[in-house]
């Protein structure tokens, strides 16, 4: 048996004085309620520091997509970083570690096969040496992965493994229990949105069955009044200023009715697409062919009158020669409606919010199979990590006073009910461009059943 030093007797003393000082700090933090996010932050910081690494990051699993996504990121170029996707089947060192649920040391990334060179493209920066755990919950299901990297003095060890999978349990589990405590949230939030939906429904209902009323009793008042002018007693002068005085109400009175009927429907439709949102669900869309600039049109002209009084132009210009594709039109209103009535707030007044349609090619050749719908803002636009994050999970978390973050949720909703795209190009002081891209056609149930 060979005597230790004890210079090395010390070192191994003070490592493991780390090792469990990082634990009691993690351990306090759960302890004291810290914030999840917070909470995961504080163990990636101390697994760093305990290891003597330079870097690290949080990489978590999402299901609907089966990616890896760099959630948190600390001592490299984290605004590049954070939010970078990557396939969890695609051969990367996280992701067989994820698969596998096992930890490894890569002591070389160089001659490592499974290392994936695209982070360093990310980042700019070189990876030598790596520790890659598992986060497991308590039931033993993977939720994604932990990673430190490039040791700053000799080569990571399996006691740097063993500590990092301690640490990498408590970010687990903090992680297991917010979800817990946002899926018990957002069921109450849900079973609460449900009642408002039947109380916004008998609201309504009066609304609706007046207009009927009144449409009703005017269409007997016109009748009777067009009778009454035609009569030989009545002067013809006299007659052509009545006519002349209605002609305004008479005109306008049917698409008054229209948009009153058309309001309390997409009011009794928000309030469930609310819901559907908080409770992450897509329902089966309706599909139907429909002309997208007609659609467009229609919410213009219900948003017309808040952008007046902020003095912008909504400009339709840009509405192209698009063939009807298969929409589900309440849906694919719904969704407009939220991006442009988002844009209004934030662009100053003076400016400018413009509605483009086309139909174009997915792979940039060939025929026309893509209906692209691009809403542009001259507005504030958004900082990038705001950007990078509108449409992951977490982007349901709204930014701005009051708002709830919903109007993002349903319309990526939406778009993905469709099999489309969204994505979102914006720079501070210039404003922001969402672009939407669906399919023409829709492939039915039975179509894709019959597909090997």
């Amino acid at each position: 048996m060979v005597e230790e030093s004890p210079e090395a007797l010390r070192e191994q003393l003070q490592r493991r004085e780390r090792e469990l000082a990082a634990i009691r700090r993690i351990t306090a933090a759960l302890h004291a309620r810290t914030k999840p996010d917070e909470l995961v932050r504080q163990t990636l910081d101390a697994a760093v520091a305990t290891v003597d690494a330079t870097a690290g990051s949080v990489l978590l699993h999402e299901p609907k997509s089966n990616k890896l996504v760099f959630k948190y990121v600390i001592g490299v170029s984290a605004d590049r970083l954070t939010g970078f996707e990557m396939d969890a089947g695609q051969r990367s060192i996280a992701g067989q570690v994820f698969a596998a649920r096992v930890g490894q040391i890569s002591p070389d990334t160089l001659t490592d096969p499974n290392f994936f060179p695209g982070i360093d493209k990310q980042t700019g920066e070189e990876t030598r040496n790596l520790v890659t755990v598992p986060l497991t919950t308590t039931e033993g299901r993977a939720i994604g992965a932990m990673q430190v990297m490039n040791k700053r003095h000799g080569a990571f060890d399996e006691q740097d493994l063993h500590v990092l999978e301690v640490l990498s349990a408590q970010a687990a589990s903090a992680i297991e229990t917010a979800q817990l405590h946002e899926d018990a949230k957002l069921a109450e939030v849900a079973h609460l949105i449900g009642d408002i939906s039947h109380d916004v429904k008998n609201m309504v209902t009066p609304v609706v069955t007046g207009a009927q009323t009144l449409e009703s009793m005017v269409q007997r008042m016109w009748d009777e009044l067009d009778a009454a002018l035609s009569e030989p007693a009545a002067p013809p002068e006299w007659a052509d200023r009545v006519r002349r005085a209605v002609q305004g109400v008479r005109e306008f009175f049917p698409e008054a009715m229209e948009m009153t009927y058309e309001g309390a429907t997409a009011t009794q439709e928000r309030v469930r697409e609310i819901a559907d949102a908080v409770q992450g669900i897509i329902a089966q869309p309706h599909f139907e062919p429909a002309d997208i600039n007609e659609i467009v049109q229609a919410v213009a002209k219900v948003l017309q009158v808040v952008a007046d009084r902020g003095s912008l132009t909504l400009d339709l210009s840009g509405l192209g020669a698009v063939p009807p594709a298969d929409l589900d039109r309440q849906r694919v209103r719904n969704a407009l409606y939220n991006l442009i009535d988002n844009a209004i707030p934030e662009t100053p007044r003076g400016g400018r919010i413009s509605v483009r349609t086309a139909a174009v090619a997915a792979a940039g050749d060939g025929l026309p199979d893509t209906l692209e719908v691009r809403v542009a803002d001259t507005g504030r636009g958004m900082p990038e990590h705001v950007r990078r994050r509108l449409f992951s999970p977490e982007g349901a978390l709204s930014t701005k006073v009051g708002g709830t973050g919903l109007g993002t949720k349903i319309v990526k909703n939406v778009v993905e009910a469709h099999g489309g795209t969204i994505t979102v190009e914006s720079e501070e002081g210039r404003g922001t461009t969402f672009t939407i891209r669906l399919p023409l056609r829709q492939r039915t149930r039975a179509a894709a059943a019959e597909t090997p």
